[in-house]
């Protein structure tokens, strides 16, 4: 559960920071994927990640709210399929690319 402390924090942050940590939680993603020990922190991270999306897409340029909205359908497909124990084949390596991405996005990376 995403508490309202994690909220207004999460706000407070300047877009590139906003978009900086939903590619790090795309990148745990990927990392925790690789553990079936880490289910309940992969759900946890995978939920989160959704939050962070829509919440950085109010104050986003309309192309970054496209990229967003897109990593938020991923996410809640990504997020079906591990709860129901048939997680994607691919949710690894996409969460990685997205992750990369975003940080393009929010000069962070390299393009």
């Amino acid at each position: 559960m995403i508490t309202e402390v994690v909220r207004q924090r999460f706000l407070r942050e300047p877009l590139p920071g906003q978009l900086g940590a939903l590619a790090s939680d795309l990148a745990r993603i990927a990392s925790f994927a690789e553990n079936p020990k880490n289910h309940q922190a992969v759900a946890s991270v995978l939920e989160e990640g959704k939050y962070f999306a829509e919440w950085a897409a109010s104050d986003a340029p309309l192309e970054t709210q496209a990229v967003l909205a897109e990593i938020q359908i991923a996410l809640a497909v990504w997020e079906r399929g591990w709860l129901d124990g048939k997680p994607s084949p691919t949710m690894r390596e996409d969460a990685l690319q997205k992750s990369e991405e975003l940080l393009v996005l929010a000069g962070l990376g390299s393009d």
